[in-house]
Parts: C-alpha cells; structure tokens; sequence
C-alpha cells in the first residue's frame, strides 16, 4: 500500500463560465445617499411596522425557534473582554468563560462502543455508532416528552453536520492505495461513514450548565453517506434521478459533504450538500455516450469526464456482496439503461436534505424543490401565520449565485411538529428565485420556472424541458436570466428583530480579474501577505420589499468587510480594529435575541491569528452611505462597527476552521464547532496540532488532532454575551 494523493477540489470551486453580467453594463457613477433614501425608505418604514406588530402578536406559544418574536433581551452593547488574536493550539474564550470539548471525532454514541484510540483507529463499519470528520453546522433542538419544544434548555437533540474528513488522522498510518490503484474497503467504510450527519441527546445542569451526551438514549444515531434517502419535490420520480439502486427515481443513497445547516419551523433540521461534485468520477470517452445537453450540464457542475474523485470510493472492492456501495461513486454510462448504471448519481446530490431528529423510522428527505448546487447553507424567514415561508441560500463558489424559495403554503402554527408531512406542505411546492443586485442598492429576484424568463427548449445553452430540469441545473437556469455573480456566497442567517437576510461571501482571489468589480462585489486589492482580490471578502445583507417573503424586490447594503486592522481605510471599510478584525466570514447565525455570531475559515490573515468566532449587534439595512474601494469602485456600505458591537468572542487552535453554532433557548450554553485542525500537517505521524487533547494538556506532543464539538458557558451560569 502507499499513500494517497491529496485531492485538488479546483474543479469544484470555478465553473461559471456563462456570459451573464458582472455588472459590465452598469454606469460608473457616483450613488447619492438621498436617492437611495427615497428609493427604499417606504419599504423600510412598512418592514419596521412589521416588525413591531409582530413583536407585538400574541404567538409566543407557537413553541417555534424560528418564529418572528425575538426575545427582548439584546445586549444594548458587548461587554465581554474581546479575546486577543493569537496563534495558540487550543480553544480560547473570553474570561469568565470555559470551553469544554464535547463530541470528537470516533468518539462513541453510546455506551458499548470502545473509546477512540489514537494508536489504534476503530474499524470502518463502526463509525455508523461514532462521531463522524469534520463537524460543521449544526442546531440544538429543545425537547419536551419526545417532542420538540423551542423553550426547553435541559434536555435537547443537538444535530450537526460531518462535512469532510481529515484523511491523514482517521486511518492509522494515512490513505492507503495498493499497486493496482484501489483503496481498501475498511478505509473506504470509515470514510463514508465518517460523512454525514450526527444526532445527540444532550442532557444540560440547570445550576451549573454544564452539558453531557445521554449515552443511552435511542435518539442517538448517524446519517451518513450510505444512509438511504427519499426523493421529493418535482425531480421524483423522473428520468434524471433513475439509477440502479432506484430504478423508479424515488430513493437514493446518502449524503454527504454536509456544510451549512438550516432548522424549520416545524423542528425539523436541514443539511445542505456543498462540494459533491469531486466524489463522483466519469470514465474516459463519456462524454461520446452522452446527448449534448448532458454534457452542458455535466461541465458545468464540474463533473468532466477523466476527473478524478476526491477519495477514489469507486475503487474499492466489497467483500460482502455490496458491490453498488462503492461503484455508485462512478457516474459513467456503464450499460444500456440508466437503470442498470450509475450514470445519473450525481444528480442525486447537491440538494437540502430534511431530517427529523425525533423520527428515525422514517428516511431523510432530499427536497428537489429547491434547486441543486453546492448549498453552504439555508435559512428560512420568519415564519409569521398566514404568510408563505421563504428559505435563503448560497451557492459556494467563485462566481456563484444567491437563491430562495417561496413555499405556496402560507405558515401555520398547528403544523408544529408536523415532521416530514409538513416538510412535504412547504419545500416540495413553491417557486425558486435566484438574487441580481442592481448598484442603487436594490435587488430583483428572478424567478426560475420552467416556461419563465426563456428557461424552455428555445433556451440556446440548454434546452429545459421540465421543471425537474430547471431546479437539477439551477446553476444554467441562473445564468440564462442573468443573476449576479458573487464571491462565493456561504452562510445565510435571518435576523429575528426585522426579518433582513445576511450573506458571507467568503473571498474571491479572481475578483477584479475573471470576475469584474461590481457594487455587491466592490473589492480587488492585494494584501500585504501577497493576496489578491477580494482577499478577505464580505457579508452582504438585503431586505424583502414590505417585510413579505414573496416579494421580488429587495433593498441591500454591505454590513461588512473583512480586513486586517491595518489596512488603508479604503480596504478596511467597516473600521475594524484588533479587536475585531477578521479575514475571511463564513459560519454565521443570528440566536434568538438577535445577538450574530461570525465565524471565519481563513487563509490569508492565519500568520497573525487563528480562525474565530465574533459576535456582533448589527444595525439595519439603510444605516450607512456610499463608499469608494480602493480600486474605484463605488459601493453601499452599513455604519461603521465599533469595539461596543462588533467584538472577537473566540479562536480557534492551529490551523482549524470555526464553524457551526447554535444556543440552547436560555443562551446559556453556547456550541461550537472546530473542524480540521492541523489540516497542514504532512504526515499521520507528524501533526501540527494537538487538539483537542490540548485543550487540557497543553504539554501534549503526540496526539492526534480531531475535529470536536465544544460547548462554552460562562462560569458564573449566567447568559452567553449577556
């Protein structure tokens, strides 16, 4: 055996190539401020109503997490010490707080599986009862007799997201390939299984607030990317998804690249499939089996024929008469029908996945309706009775776009708890819309529906046939209408106190090259690291017209900037400081307060700090001016942030991203997660980080580092950022 090759994701990152507008045609002009005041101060006015009725209904039993009341209990400013940027191997919190590390990677469900053991990694067909790699977004559901209940801190079902996976640590000595170029299965099995989905029964002390895992509860378990899966929404049951394992187009098996996260009203968690693509290989010559309009939609997701897989699964020989577990990895035309091949796999990734934490009879769902790319994440609005709800998304990668959703259902309170029959009431029918920002600081949302806007079979780069083809190859649908392309749109997050949407848009080193300045995406600089474009990225926020989820307008501004504090003002447009400057946002929510957590998975700002988490008390869409990047370009910024709301809560150990983050209802635990540490080490043997066992013995040298969960409470149990 020797070891594998890491995978180059490049493929998966850069595949716009459409001729839509950067903004190429808009006219350089400066923006009055007064303008834009009048062109969006009616719509503010109504959304601040809005937002003060419903502040003001008599909802607050609805038992909704999501629900349009934010408790009264926003800080009015943050007094917590901000943590210092630094380069320490281990989690580090303000005083007064502690981080407990919660849930590592191959640590077990329950009670009879063995400990993780760093000399000896636990076989492959275990990790379906262990922690999976890479934790990522997640959500605390509170509960209440085996039922979800928003108020309820004590006991709660926390779901999160296993992303990825660290190949140099979750093998005993690395990757292993033999002579013949296949991976063995046991590998092939803790990887897969390694992906995915957790669920966990958390058990919290209401004097103390420390946090424990339920050992013994039956609503532990694992999804992951065997794990099988219905299909709903207009792709079921169509020519697009048939494959051998469902010939009929129903179901399909696993998922996986799980990033971002999202929760319904109703207390149903939602897991969003980032970077499929890489996992899936075509055969040299595909392409000649293929019609042409296959091949349009196949390029343009990345999946080229003759690219590698990211973990080489397909390869794997079973030694149990399962042999479809590892060839469906192979979306190659392999037989006569699609019903004998694999040839349409990857189409059956790429989707928000609904899974109820409460039910484990019944399989996931992946909902179809909601269009396919490389989710990072969906929210869904303020769910307000009697008003149709609306789920926000991005798609990460360079030059990708913002979407939503509009469900035909309008919102009712007695669908709480309605489980996978609600998720059918509102994410199988409804309208997709993809965002375009205009640079007066307003916003149409396009819609994409099949016989709309020229997505049919007159469309000249692919002709759509049916709505199940508009939503597979979202991606074409929002190039042929002209959506505007972003600089890798990751988190979404809604803020409970008016109903404004945020996005991070993480970076984008071809801003300013491939992709043109525009005033969504104003900045292309170079960084005294040697970066260049837009370096350190942005969130961008926006504001349904009238506070109503089926607008088609919206009004926008940018909240913020990252930047190193040091740079020239005309980089560093929010006015960040060292107590706050941050490169690179990524992870984002707001908790039910209307506090926002940031988090960051950076790589150009890492010489001088790890990854962090931020909390922020942000204004409102309007609260800024106009602003000139140092490149020219005239964009619309929020207020300057101050020390007061804007403030570093944590960091992170060596080389780890920060990302998931969720309360329980009392803000009194606060979880996070830190995912890859070490990611640069070169060798099993060799890490260059220690975490989590740092966390305790910082005098460690020899441990293996894990992605992990960890909760932080403050010492006194008071409220977290209270």
């Amino acid at each position: 055996m020797t070891e594998l090759t890491p995978y180059v994701e490049d493929q998966e990152l850069d595949n716009n190539n459409s001729d839509n507008p950067h903004f190429r045609d808009i006219l350089e002009h400066h923006i009055s401020r007064r303008s834009l005041i009048k062109k969006t101060a009616s719509a503010t006015v109504a959304l601040t109503l809005a937002s003060s009725l419903a502040a003001c209904s008599d909802v607050d039993d609805d038992n909704n997490s999501s629900s349009g009341d934010p408790i009264d209990d926003r800080p009015e400013s943050l007094t917590f010490k901000a943590v210092d940027k630094n380069l320490n191997d281990w989690v580090t919190v303000p005083e007064g707080y502690t981080a407990t590390v919660l849930y590592a990677l191959g640590d077990p469900l329950n009670a009879t599986e063995s400990a993780w053991n760093d000399n000896e990694v636990p076989n492959g067909p275990s990790f379906e009862l262990r922690s999976g790699d890479c934790h990522d977004g997640m959500t605390f559901f509170g509960m209440a007799n085996g039922k979800y209940d928003a108020n309820v801190s004590e006991q709660g079902l926390l779901v999160m997201n296993h992303e990825y996976i660290n190949q140099t640590f979750l093998h005993d000595a690395g990757p292993q390939v033999d002579a013949e170029g296949r991976r063995p299965e046991d590998e092939v099995l803790r990887e897969m299984n390694s992906h995915g989905v957790s669920v966990i029964h958390l058990e919290k002390d209401e004097t103390t607030q420390s946090v424990t895992i339920k050992k013994d509860s039956e609503f532990n378990r694992r999804i992951t990317a065997s794990t099988e899966m219905d299909i709903a929404g207009p792709v079921r049951n169509t020519d697009l998804v048939r494959t051998a394992y469902s010939s009929n187009g129903t179901k399909t098996r696993g998922t996986h690249n799980n990033c971002g996260n999202g929760y319904t009203p109703w207390g149903t968690y939602l897991t969003t499939e980032e970077n499929f693509i890489g996992y899936f290989v075509r055969n040299d010559g595909d392409d000649a089996l293929r019609s042409a309009k296959e091949v349009v939609a196949l390029n343009r997701y990345g999946l080229k024929q003759k690219a590698s897989s990211r973990y080489g699964w397909e390869s794997a020989i079973s030694s149990t008469n399962e042999q479809d577990l590892f060839d469906r990895w192979n979306s190659s035309v392999t037989a006569d029908d699609a019903t004998q091949d694999y040839r349409n796999s990857a189409n059956t990734f790429g989707w928000i996945v609904e899974i109820d934490p409460f039910d484990r009879s019944v399989n996931p769902v992946k909902r179809t309706a909601l269009g396919r790319f490389a989710h990072e994440d969906c929210r869904s609005s303020r769910a307000i009775e009697g008003q149709p709800l609306a789920f926000y998304m991005g798609d990460d990668s360079r030059g990708e776009y913002i979407y939503k959703f509009v469900s035909d259902a309008t919102w009712s309170n007695s669908d709480i708890n309605g489980g996978y029959s609600a998720g059918d009431k509102y994410m199988n029918n409804g309208t997709l819309y993809v965002a375009k920002f205009n640079d007066d600081g307003t916003g149409e949302w396009i819609e994409l529906t099949y016989g709309q806007n020229g997505l049919d079979e007159s469309n000249a780069v692919y002709p759509f046939g049916s709505q199940a083809e508009v939503v597979t190859f979202a991606r074409l649908a929002a190039d042929a209408v002209g959506a505007t392309k972003m600089d890798r749109p990751e988190w979404c997050a809604v803020n409970p106190m008016n109903g404004e949407v945020y996005v991070t848009l993480t970076n984008n080193s071809n801003r300013g090259t491939s992709y043109e300045t525009d005033a969504a995406n104003p900045r292309n600089y170079e960084d005294p690291e040697g970066g260049k474009g837009n370096v350190n990225g942005h969130v961008i926020r926006f504001r349904e017209a009238d506070d109503m989820t089926t607008a088609t307008s919206f009004a926008w501004d940018i909240y913020l900037f990252g930047a190193e504090a040091a740079m020239d003002a005309n980089i560093n447009l929010s006015g960040l400081t060292n107590a706050n400057d941050l490169s690179s946002p990524d992870g984002m929510w707001f908790d039910t307060r209307g506090v926002l957590w940031l988090q960051t998975d950076d790589g150009a700002y890492t010489d001088t700090t790890n990854c962090m988490m931020l909390a922020a008390l942000p204004g409102e869409v309007g609260d800024g001016t106009t602003a000139t990047t140092s490149n020219g370009q005239t964009t619309i910024v929020g207020a300057q942030v101050t020390d007061e709301n804007l403030r570093r809560f944590l960091t992170g150990p060596k080389e780890c991203e920060i990302t998931g983050v969720t309360t329980t209802p009392d803000h009194k635990a606060i979880f996070i997660n830190v995912q890859h540490p070490g990611e640069r080490s070169k060798s099993y043997d060799a890490p260059t980080s220690h975490w989590p066992t740092s966390q305790t013995d910082r005098t460690n040298s020899t441990a293996r580092p894990r992605s992990a969960t960890v909760v932080i409470t403050r010492d006194d149990g008071g409220v977290i950022a209270g």
